[in-house]
């Protein structure tokens, strides 16, 4: 069946909004969306780390600190999930707690059987 990755955005201010109990309630539900039967991975994503690898001449390789974004949203997380098509990943995303945080990008990946 094919995968698709669902990659959430946000600029941290909605959750800035959030008492501390509705931040516990919105992990748990991202924990229990995480749980579905379609799913098959998922993982939030450290704000503000990480690294940025770019070709520099020749064969060399420039490493530097990040990401940083020009725009107001950074990369939050993704789950990838199983769906026979887009339409169906749609359907399948339409309860996901993110709503209302973020924005949410649904992209079919390439599984390559080894």
């Amino acid at each position: 069946m094919p995968q698709y990755v669902i990659l959430l955005r946000d600029d941290g201010e909605s959750w800035k909004k959030l008492s501390p109990e509705e931040m516990q309630k919105k992990v748990e539900k991202y924990l229990a969306w995480r749980n579905k039967p379609f799913v098959v991975g998922g993982a939030g994503l450290v704000r503000d780390t990480g690294r940025i690898i770019r070709a520099k001449g020749g064969d060399g390789v420039s490493v530097t600190e990040g990401p940083f974004s020009e725009s107001a949203e950074v990369m939050a997380g993704l789950y990838t999930i199983e769906a026979a098509d887009y339409d169906e990943a749609v359907a399948l995303t339409r309860d996901i707690p993110h709503i209302g945080i973020g924005t949410i990008e649904i992209r079919q990946v390439i599984v390559y059987n080894t």
